[in-house]
């Protein structure tokens, strides 16, 4: 009588161990370098066989457009893409010549990749009409895009439709709000230079938009350009004597160059601010902006969702939404600037983006 029951039950307790022994484990992996809660969405990790590969075109190598990549991958990663297992990663960078900006979206557009990411706008753009004219319907992506639509990526931004969507790095509202600090906190600035590649749209599109803002304060922009890195010295330098400080836009061969620029405003003593977080860490006094990192991330999630079934033309492009004013306590100092309480109570997240 003994043995009808015992043998049922050991049974049952041998599936309940079974079960608990398969339970999959959370995906903590990757996503701590300064993202802010983006990490593990909830989309499943990949339960097939298949080898992806993603693409990779750089325009240039520089902090904030690394940190894009470097954020791109560790979402890809959470999401269980992970580079040496499932997936190739085919990295490269044109080094800011267009020739070979070309030549690089030529070759991704014929490889066929599972899904291509441009990374700027030049990058982006030539992997578009390389994909256009190969005839390749492979999704491909975009990060640290200024304006999406001046740049022809896509016709609309809630609905790109086609193989193609991605995330600006702009929102609108950051160099208002950076040049309403400038105007608000610097009564004697009256005029503000701006070094600029006049052959980055990006850089002319957020040109235009500073030198609108200022405008509203009576403050003047003015222009030196430059058409590569090795002239931003002297463009900087054209500067000194004419203006009360300086400011770049999201300008890839003017952001290789940054340095040169932050020494003349630290020589000079004359207010330096930027569009990008990175230069700040780097020496810039301020900037109204977010991580790249963060950035990547965003637009490695739509990878993931893509390499798992979703329409690219049917996900809305996205630009970022955690603004908040940055500033560089140590710059400030060399360029012989008094951080006032008016200026630190403009920072939402003193912890994290006042930089001493």
């Amino acid at each position: 009588m003994k043995m009808k029951w015992l043998v049922p039950l050991a049974l049952v307790l041998l599936l309940v161990v079974s079960a608990c022994g398969s339970k999959p484990e959370n995906n903590t992996s990757g996503g701590n370098n300064g993202s802010t809660g983006t990490e593990n969405s909830g989309s499943e990790t990949p339960t097939d066989s298949k080898k992806y590969k993603v693409s990779i075109s750089q325009i240039v190598e520089h902090p904030s457009l690394d940190a894009t990549r470097e954020g791109f991958l560790a979402a890809l990663k959470d999401a269980g893409f992970v580079e040496g297992d499932n997936l190739t990663v085919d990295f490269n960078t044109a080094q800011g010549d267009m020739t070979n900006n070309s030549s690089i979206a030529s070759k991704i557009a014929g490889a066929k990749a599972d899904l291509a990411l441009g990374i700027a706008t030049p990058s982006a753009q030539a992997l578009v009409q390389a994909y256009d004219k190969a005839g390749n319907k492979s999704p491909v992506l975009f990060a640290a895009v200024t304006d999406p639509l001046d740049a022809k990526l896509v016709s609309n931004l809630d609905a790109p439709g086609g193989n193609i969507t991605g995330a600006s790095d702009t929102n609108p509202d950051a160099i208002v709000q950076l040049m309403d600090f400038i105007a608000a906190n610097f009564p004697d600035v009256k005029k503000v230079g701006i070094v600029i590649n006049k052959g980055e749209p990006n850089a002319v599109v957020m040109t235009a938009n500073a030198k609108q803002a200022l405008a509203k304060h009576n403050i003047e922009l003015i222009e030196a350009p430059v058409t590569n890195t090795s002239e931003v010295k002297q463009a900087g330098e054209s500067l000194i004597g004419k203006v009360d400080a300086m400011f770049i836009t999201l300008d890839n061969v003017v952001v290789s160059g940054v340095e040169s620029l932050l020494q003349l405003a630290k020589d000079n003593k004359i207010p330096f601010f930027s569009s990008d977080r990175d230069t700040v860490e780097k020496g810039a006094f301020a900037t109204v902006g977010f991580k790249y990192y963060d950035h990547g991330y965003q637009v490695g999630q739509m990878a993931a969702e893509i390499l798992k079934g979703k329409n690219p033309g049917e996900m809305k492009v996205t630009v970022p939404d955690k603004l908040d004013l940055i500033l560089n306590l140590k710059a400030a100092a060399g360029m012989g600037i008094t951080v006032t309480d008016a200026m630190k109570a403009g920072v939402k997240d003193p912890a994290n983006n006042i930089i001493e």
